[in-house]
């Protein structure tokens, strides 16, 4: 493997396509091995724009946008860190010779709650809850009784658990609607899954690097509202239910093809294992081998894509736990005690320009002699973790300048470019 110097003609390019604090990671593993880096999000100054050798804003969604940034940058990898990106657009890339990560056709498949459940569950044959799809309340009444209460509902396309719900009754599937309707995404079909009374859930990161296959620690998990709260590594697992898990996560993974890393979502009762979901890129509860690892979920990201070998050692038992914003902000601040960073632990600060309450704006990390203890210091330990600002301005009117400031870029580009 070569490494040449970035911003040269000769320059190893990567695109990432979402620039959030998992791209950010993404970002700086790929700058320590010199390769150049071009983050892409849909507003300005977000956490891995802040590290990037360039940066853009456009709309991902937009086929037409999203193509001819591909077209002009010409990078040598494209990296979906996103499920709201135009799929046209990474097919276009892919038959223009462009290389997507881990390939145009898993992420389109994982992007859809509906595509990965029936490729899971129907090709691939692996155990899954009971579901059905919906596209409107009569037809999510007529599915919740059918599966029966209660029942979990899920747009097929959102992402960090927006407009996910449990209805316990008849009586709260037009609360779960709502919740539905106001996710990030498209809300337009939905998912009715039956609630499976699991002892816990895991994420199994799984990397690809074209000759080989390896298994992280099994990572331990809390959610709320959909979202993770809290993550710790290793969750102890049977070596029965382990077994089955990576069997799973290795069969879903090689239908996906391409390479990366996977995180694979997965329910746990006893010696039972049922898949749930999996992400084509990093995954937000694997930000806790950033302190259990030798190479983080990120280091093997990057050395996955590259074809790299992957190995790496488990060093300590760890836990993670994020800090979510609660106040709107356009001049967010974090504030911490001196406790936080301690010989045991720190603090990753994503940089986002923006807050608004439960946005996701730092993480903790922890490390002991058992995850069960590295837990505990973890939800101790981000309550000496807030948000405040100083506001200066309105929230109307930093929003407006920075529309302003993406049209001016645009602008300048197509100056430039003639285009």
């Amino acid at each position: 493997m070569h490494f040449p110097a970035p911003l040269k003609s000769n320059s190893l390019k990567i695109m990432l396509l979402g620039s959030g604090e998992l791209g950010k990671e993404v970002a700086i593993e790929a700058q320590r091995l010199g390769l150049e880096v071009v983050a892409v999000d849909r507003y300005p100054n977000a956490p891995a724009h802040q590290v990037a050798h360039e940066a853009h804003v456009i709309d991902m969604q937009n086929r037409d946008e999203v193509l001819d940034l591909v077209r002009r940058v010409r990078p040598d990898y494209i990296l979906p860190e996103i499920e709201a990106i135009s799929i046209e657009a990474l097919f276009d890339a892919e038959r223009e010779g462009f290389t997507v990560i881990p390939n145009a056709e898993a992420v389109n498949k994982t992007m859809n709650r509906k595509n990965i459940r029936k490729f899971a569950a129907e090709e691939l044959g692996l155990k899954t809850s009971a579901y059905r799809f919906v596209s409107s309340y009569e037809a999510l009444e007529e599915a919740a009784e059918e599966i029966g209460y209660p029942c979990v509902i899920k747009p097929v396309m959102s992402s960090s658990g927006h407009g996910q719900s449990v209805a316990r009754s008849r009586q709260e599937l037009q609360k779960s609607w709502a919740v539905a309707q106001e996710a990030r995404g498209d809300a337009s079909e939905l998912i009715v899954e039956e609630f499976v009374e699991f002892d816990y859930e895991i994420t199994l990161l799984t990397a690809r690097n074209g000759k080989e296959t390896i298994f992280c620690e099994p990572i331990g998990h809390e959610q709320k509202d959909g979202d993770y709260i809290f993550s710790w590594q290793p969750a102890f697992m049977s070596p029965t239910a382990k077994e089955r898990a990576e069997e799973i996560a290795r069969k879903v993974t090689e239908g996906l093809g391409g390479r990366g890393i996977f995180g694979v979502e997965l329910f746990v009762k006893g010696d039972e294992v049922y898949f749930s979901e999996v992400s084509p890129r990093p995954h937000d509860t694997g930000m806790v081998t950033l302190i259990t690892q030798s190479q983080s979920e990120f280091a093997l990201h990057i050395r996955a894509v590259l074809g790299l070998p992957l190995e790496f050692a488990f060093f300590t038992p760890g836990a993670s736990a994020a800090y979510k914003a609660k106040r709107e902000s356009v001049t967010p601040v974090i504030h911490t005690e001196d406790a936080v960073f301690a010989s045991d632990s720190f603090l990753r600060v994503f940089g986002k320009p923006e807050s608004h309450e439960g946005r996701r704006m730092a993480v903790l990390l922890t490390m002991a002699a058992s995850e069960s203890e590295a837990l505990k210091k973890a939800k101790e330990r981000i309550g000496y973790v807030e948000d405040y600002a100083k506001v200066t301005k309105t929230v109307e009117t930093e929003r407006q300048e920075s529309e302003e400031e993406s049209c001016v870029i645009k602008k300048v580009f197509k100056f430039i470019f003639g285009k």
